[in-house]
């Protein structure tokens, strides 16, 4: 069994005083490389580290301990890094919370029992507050007893309340010890996101170069990585579907892009097709990660294929019934409003249902997500691959609707490229349906709508199908 080897695993992850000591001396051994560039201005790792220093010196002032549970309420500025830095070497738990969570913030700060806040300014200067709290679950205490650096990170909530889970920042850091190589990598997943966290440390940890961009829209994104030449760009198959509909590739020289790095939902064929053609020289390349487990090794078994291996450093997985199953050993303590996920043995059953092929294994989406239709069993993943191929189709959501004779039917949200009449493109939409998929399948309820079917992390949301 390797359940032995997930428990040296997270030991070695937690060696020395803290378990981080090695990621501090690691970040000021970059010396005078470019470490950041944030609104055009170059920060060396000498000069961040500094930075980070002068975090510590704040913290002494405004009496945050370690143990102390921090939210960090910025993105990916130098501040927001040196505070993060700053406060793993301190020992606290960390709640990262963007601007684009503002919304929920005040139930996520309740939530996570946090004590300190450290908020950004527009000129990046930090304003800290405290919250009078005191450290009630079970999970922060015993993290706070640790003297290890802890982590709460929430879901996106789309289908309800947002759950809080906690890790062990040392154990999650501790795959990034071994050298790798080091690339100008735009940060483009949020910080309060487990693929942010992971670009953000992946990239420092291995003397790379982050790169932020002004904004989050396709030219934008575009400009900064002509710009400043980014070799690596993670994201997400609802952004490149974005980019490649406002053609910003074709106005901007994205020759420097090496590798592009696609997860947090499935990705439809025909978009990775897409890319494929648009970007014939960039390697393409999925990833898999939960926040409850950290992000996953994976090799892809080619550029324009869907199918791809998941590593074995420090993760087990299985599959039961199709469904994914995974054991880590950075996996989250549990959940600070929700019951634990774990079963006896410690797998954590992901609900992504899976097709396998040898060690290859390919996505499906959620098991959860499945309509049932008379007794046939549709996957929204599929029919909206069909729509998305459609003429004039920028977006297409999929969900189920209730029935009175089949129980459900499949029931379809298209936002149109361009102005159409509406029964025109439903027309068409149909029929496209009706030569490409089984009838059962065919969308029998299809809503025009013009707004964007993601949220702030540029996931398809399938909440916005609700009444």
């Amino acid at each position: 069994m390797i359940a032995d080897g997930v428990s040296e695993d997270r030991d070695s992850a937690r060696s020395g005083e803290n378990g981080v000591e090695w990621l501090l001396r690691r970040l000021r051994e970059w010396g005078d490389r470019t470490a950041l560039i944030w609104q055009g201005e170059a920060w060396s790792y000498h000069r961040l580290c500094d930075h980070a220093e002068t975090c510590l010196g704040e913290f002494r002032r405004e009496d945050v301990q370690p143990g102390t549970a921090l939210a960090i309420c910025g993105d990916y500025s130098p501040a927001a890094c040196a505070l993060l830095i700053a406060a793993i070497g301190n020992r606290n738990i960390v709640v990262p919370l963007t601007t684009a969570a503002a919304e929920r913030r005040d139930r996520r700060l309740q939530i996570a029992e946090v004590q300190a806040i450290a908020e950004l300014q527009d000129d990046d200067k930090t304003v800290f507050h405290k919250s009078g709290r005191a450290l009630g679950h079970e999970l922060l205490k015993r993290l706070a007893g640790s003297h290890a650096p802890g982590l709460v990170l929430f879901s996106s909530g789309s289908s309800g309340e947002s759950k809080g889970a906690v890790l062990d920042f040392a154990a999650l850091l501790g795959r990034f010890r071994k050298p790798r190589p080091g690339f100008v990598t735009l940060a483009f997943l949020l910080l309060d996101h487990i693929g942010g966290l992971n670009t953000l440390f992946h990239t420092l940890c291995h003397g790379g170069t982050v790169v932020t961009a002004p904004d989050r829209t396709p030219d934008t994104v575009a400009a900064t990585i002509a710009a400043h030449r980014v070799q690596l760009f993670p994201t997400t198959p609802t952004f490149l579907r974005m980019l490649l509909i406002s053609e910003a590739h074709t106005r901007h020289d994205l020759g420097s892009l090496e590798i592009i790095t696609y997860g947090t939902e499935p990705m439809p064929p025909a978009t990775l097709t897409a890319v494929r053609k648009a970007l014939p020289r960039v390697r393409l390349k999925q990833t898999y990660g939960l926040s409850e487990l950290g992000i996953l090794p994976t090799q892809s078994l080619s550029s324009d294929s869907l199918w791809l291996k998941l590593g074995a450093d420090g993760f087990e997985h299985r599959t039961i019934d199709s469904v994914l199953h995974i054991r880590a050993a950075s996996a989250m303590l549990g959940y600070l409003n929700a019951p634990a996920p774990f079963d006896a043995d410690g797998w954590f059953n992901t609900n992504d249902l899976v097709a396998t092929d040898g060690e290859y294994l390919r996505i499906l989406g959620r098991r959860t997500e499945l309509i049932n239709v008379g007794g046939e069993k549709v996957h929204p993943t599929e029919i909206e691959n069909i729509l998305l191929q459609v003429e004039n189709v920028k977006d297409a959501t999929v969900s189920a609707r209730s029935s009175p004779v089949t129980g459900a039917v499949v029931a379809a949200r298209i936002t149109p490229c361009r102005p159409e009449q509406a029964d025109e493109l439903k027309r068409r939409v149909r029929r496209f349906c009706q030569e490409r998929l089984e009838r059962y399948k065919v969308p029998a309820v299809i809503q025009i709508i013009e707004q964007d079917q993601h949220g702030s992390r540029f996931k398809k949301s399938r909440a916005v199908l609700e009444d």
